[in-house]
Parts: structure tokens; sequence; C-alpha cells
């Protein structure tokens, strides 16, 4: 189906007459988005489900859209006004309380990695694990408890191992002096700190299975 199809289907099937062809091109291209109910209507002329046009989604909205909820749907099932519901939405900042945090993991099915995401904490996440792996790691156990409700010990041998993995790339640039394989290194322990949820993802994922 080219772009002047689906344009068709959207405007005589869903009731949406503004949809051209150069919009349809322009969210193909990542130029702009569709509104939830266009994605709906989109995924409708393409009979597929929003979910599968959207990937593996990342963002609160996209949780939500993939689980085909509408915003009334999770704003009253984790007690919030609408309005109150669409702005944390739209900003990507999630202000619930535990009690709404909780039952927001709920109606979504969001994993822990998830849930960290949707509430914008990746970042400070990140930061208490540069901290870790470049400082005393023991020192971030309880701050970052704090944030992952993890068991305490599996929480100390993952910071332990990434501290040791980390130091241990910073051992090997000293060591080679100012050669290439230090220029390796180096450029090997900045990747790690810069990709460095992922690693901890990974890692509580291995040493839970």
């Amino acid at each position: 189906m080219g772009p002047e199809h689906v344009a068709y289907g959207m405007r005589a099937s869903y009731g949406l007459p503004y949809v051209t062809p150069d919009l349809v091109t322009a969210w193909e291209r990542g130029i702009t988005t569709p509104s939830s109910p266009e994605l709906t209507a989109l995924a409708g002329v393409l009979w597929c489900s929003p979910g599968e046009l959207i990937g593996a989604p990342r963002t609160l909205r996209e949780h939500r859209v993939a689980r085909g909820l509408a915003a009334e749907d999770v704003a009253r099932a984790v007690g919030l006004e609408l309005l109150a519901y669409q702005r944390m939405e739209e900003s990507g900042a999630w202000r619930g309380n535990e009690r709404q945090s909780s039952a927001l993991a709920d109606v979504l099915e969001l994993s822990l990695p998830d849930f960290i995401t949707v509430t914008g904490r990746d970042g400070k996440l990140a930061e208490l694990l540069r901290s870790a792996v470049t400082t005393r790691w023991q020192a971030y156990v309880r701050p970052l408890g704090k944030m992952v409700p993890l068991d305490r010990h599996l929480l100390e041998d993952v910071l332990e191992e990434m501290h040791t993995d980390y130091q241990g790339q910073m051992v090997a640039t000293l060591s080679w002096g100012g050669g290439s394989a230090a220029t390796d290194s180096s450029e090997s322990g900045r990747d790690f700190l810069d990709r460095i949820v992922d690693h901890f993802w990974s890692m509580v994922e291995g040493a839970t299975y």
C-alpha cells in the first residue's frame, strides 16, 4: 500500500478527513508522530495492532497504546484525574505516588526496567551507577536500592561485578601507556559508562536466571 492508499483508508473508514499522503509519509519518516486516534486508525488500515507499529515501547504513551488502552482507562486505574495523567504522559515526567506507581506498573504490565524508563528515572539511575563504578560501589547500594526494589545481595553482587569490569578497563589503559591499545581501552571505558544502564539490567537479568 502506498501513502495515498493509507490516507484514503483513514479518511474513508475512520473519519479523519485531514489525513493526506504527505502526512502518512511524514509518519513513515519519523518527521512527526501520529496521535492516539491516528495511530489506531493507521493500524486498522494496515490490519495490525498499534503496538506492532510503534515497535518496542519506550514512553508512557507508547506502552499505553501498545496495550490498546485509552488515556481514560489508565487514569482511572491509577486514580488520577484525566488531565493530570495526560500532562504526565505528554511531559514524560511521572509524578504519581507509590500506590499510583504500583497501579501503573500493573495496568501497563511494565517490567522493572520499563517502569524506571517511563517514570523518567533513567538519568538518575545512570548517574548513580556511574558514581558506583568509578568510586566505592558499596556507598551506592542503599540509594540504588531505594530506586530499584531489588534484593540487596543481588544488587551488591551486580555493583561489585560492574565496578570490577570498569576498573579493569581503566587499569588496562594505564598499563598500556599511550599506545593504540590504551586508546581502545579508554574508548571501551567511555562506552561502558555511556551504556551503563543497559549493562546494569543485563547483569540483573543474568543474575536472576
